[in-house]
């Protein structure tokens, strides 16, 4: 089987107008992003963004630590990690390269000290080992290179820095059937119709189903330069935590 490079949205022909693509989907579906999270995912979303955040307790309480929060969105993730920093904690960075959805991360962040910044994940505006940890929810399967994004990541981690990606995933057995119904079926329709867009929602279930396996991608993260890296299922298999170290 071919090695998959990264995301491939319809119509893409090489990584650079995968980007586009997937930038262009996010900036189109950003005003109705997070609700549809909410619904979608009937609210698991929140807990599960919690429950990766506290993976991390142990650097995210340490007031020297920085944190990167990569394809941040409108910020979830990022203000999960925030919330379990508490106000002495780590340094808190978002980072994606769809304009309107950092607007919408901003306008969220009500006050709170947090860093937004606008870049590419492959092509990170940060000096070599800035970070001691770096996170991303549901946003490392949308990279037009999966390699290139963790070699990047690999680069502005710190020595011991660790990884967290949050992904979606397909579970087995008669869970899946129901789940792929859902996911493939229900889902496509129902985000098409409240955000007014056709095609983003289509496309989810298409990236998660291209998306390398555990097995593959844990992998990979070796091979980028973590020397650990290990998943664990959430929500019977239907997500899970990819977690390496430098």
């Amino acid at each position: 089987m071919q090695r998959v490079i990264g995301a491939a949205p319809e119509g893409a022909q090489d990584p650079a107008s995968a980007a586009r693509a997937v930038q262009k989907m996010f900036s189109a579906i950003a005003p109705r992003y997070d609700l549809l999270n909410h619904i979608l995912s009937f609210n698991i979303d929140r807990l599960l963004w919690r429950r990766a955040a506290r993976t991390f307790a142990s650097i995210l309480g340490r007031p020297e630590a920085r944190v990167l929060d990569l394809c941040c969105g409108t910020g979830d993730m990022a203000f999960a990690l925030r919330r379990e920093a508490g106000a002495a904690g780590a340094a808190i960075v978002g980072a994606d390269f769809t304009h309107p959805m950092l607007v919408r991360a901003v306008r969220k962040s009500n006050g709170v000290a947090m860093q937004w910044v606008e870049a590419d994940a492959l092509n990170l505006p940060f000096p070599d080992e800035s970070f001691d940890l770096v996170t991303s929810a549901y946003g490392f399967r949308n990279l037009a290179d999966y390699d290139a994004g963790l070699r990047e990541i690999v680069r502005v981690l710190r020595p011991e820095g660790e990884l967290g990606i949050l992904e979606c995933s397909e579970p087995g057995g008669m869970i899946g059937k129901f789940y792929g119904v859902y996911f493939r079926r229900v889902l496509p329709a129902v985000g098409t119709v409240i955000s007014g867009v056709k095609g983003p929602y289509a496309y989810l279930p298409v990236s998660v189903g291209r998306f390398p396996s555990a097995s593959e991608l844990t992998a990979r993260m070796r091979e980028a330069g973590f020397r650990e890296a290990t998943w664990t299922a959430y929500v019977f298999g239907t997500a899970g935590l990819y977690r390496g170290k430098k």
